[in-house]
């Protein structure tokens, strides 16, 4: 089993879109290991964010993802559930996401697009570590 790591950002809270996000993955068949709703603080932000920490953009960053509570979770699939989740979840510009992913359905704003999910692996590794390390 593998797995993965994703934030219903404040946005996705606001709008009370996260037991519509977090069902879409359990129809998939991905397991709930870890869930907690939390405003991040901005320590955790930039160890979350290490490698955009200094970009013009990242106060605005820290800022939306402070702003409110925030779902943080772990998803446990079969091999490849990060990328499975990825591909749901749709290009980061939702007006350029796909139908049918979570962007593309629910999302209009690029700079506040829902979710957050681990690109890889090792960082889903790191991001659990940093979100939840105990498991």
């Amino acid at each position: 089993m593998e797995r993965t790591f994703i934030i219903c950002k404040p946005d996705s809270v606001e709008r009370g879109l996260v037991g519509q996000i977090l069902s879409r993955f359990e129809t998939k068949g991905f397991v709930i290991v870890a869930a907690e709703l939390r405003t991040l603080d901005a320590d955790t932000l930039g160890q979350h964010y290490e490698e955009h920490v200094g970009k013009g953009f990242y106060d605005d960053l820290v800022a939306f993802m402070s702003r409110g509570p925030a779902l943080v979770a772990v998803l446990e699939g079969p091999e490849g559930t990060w990328a499975t989740v990825r591909e749901m979840m749709g290009a980061t510009n939702p007006m350029l996401a796909a139908p049918g992913t979570i962007r593309g359905d629910l999302g209009t704003i690029f700079t506040e697009n829902l979710i957050h999910g681990s690109d890889s692996a090792e960082s889903a590794a790191r991001e659990i570590s940093i979100f939840f390390p105990d498991l």
